[in-house]
């Protein structure tokens, strides 16, 4: 039998999604949960790995098990055994086909961004800070830059393993309420660290240190060391994975609250 789940997690305390050696992971304590409650072990797959610091509201994963129970068991008894700030929010049964991974068609990314010149106390492990002025009117001409197909070469960490560099991006846009700005991206996949190298290229445009053509020219380029520092993890948030409806994933349509 194979379960898919969705799950939301705070990654500030966490050394990102993956299981690594001697590390505490957001897998680690979801496996630990849900192994007590199918009283064998458990492992589980996801539809991607988010880094440290890196936070998800909508992070879809699956697993296999024999052990009968109930739908809110596994939902609910896995829940009194994970820590305070990882949540399961979605369980059901899903054919044994079913890849939370492989089976995806969009990933959805959200960026929350502080926009003031002193950082925030309450924020700052769950927004990005950024202190300088910003062009709003150049804004969307920026993002626009992203649509389409494109080489992301100059937008991935050395430590990407994905074999292609090449994605599709399908929207990018922000909203603006009061000193927060909150971006979506939705792709068809992404690239190590790519969102938060493009954000710091976005905000080197935005706020006149670099040119529009910029964009472009590191799309020509296809070399990582002539773009921007990648930027903080902590305003990142993986927010909703759509896939082919006969999989009855339910579209949570995740959003930050601003």
């Amino acid at each position: 039998m194979r379960i898919a789940a969705i799950v939301e997690y705070l990654g500030t305390n966490y050394a990102g999604f993956q299981i690594q050696p001697n590390q505490n992971t957001i897998q680690l304590c979801i496996q630990n949960a849900l192994s007590k409650i199918a009283n064998h072990d458990v492992k589980i797959e996801a539809s991607g790995r988010t880094d440290a610091g890196v936070h998800a509201l909508g992070q879809v994963f699956h697993f296999d098990t024999e052990s009968q129970r109930p739908l809110s068991s596994w939902k609910k008894g896995a829940n009194s055994f994970l820590p305070h700030d990882i949540s399961i929010k979605w369980v059901s049964e899903v054919d044994e086909n079913f890849h939370a991974r492989f089976n995806v068609i969009e990933r959805e990314y959200q960026y929350l961004l502080h926009h003031n010149e002193t950082p925030s106390a309450i924020w700052y492990q769950k927004a990005g800070h950024y202190g300088y002025e910003i062009n709003f009117k150049l804004l969307d001409k920026v993002l626009r830059e992203f649509i389409g197909k494109h080489d992301f070469s100059s937008f991935r960490s050395s430590e990407c393993q994905s074999k292609k560099p090449e994605r599709i991006m399908h929207g990018a846009s922000y909203q603006k309420k009061e000193n927060f700005i909150l971006f979506k991206f939705t792709a068809d996949g992404f690239l190590h660290h790519q969102i938060r190298n493009m954000m710091s290229v976005i905000l080197d445009i935005v706020s006149g240190k670099k040119p529009l053509d910029y964009v472009q020219y590191l799309f020509e380029v296809k070399d990582r060391t002539k773009a921007s520092n990648t930027f903080s993890p902590n305003g990142l948030y993986l927010t909703n994975i759509k896939y082919e409806k006969k999989f009855k994933i339910v579209d949570l349509k995740n959003t930050i609250i601003i």
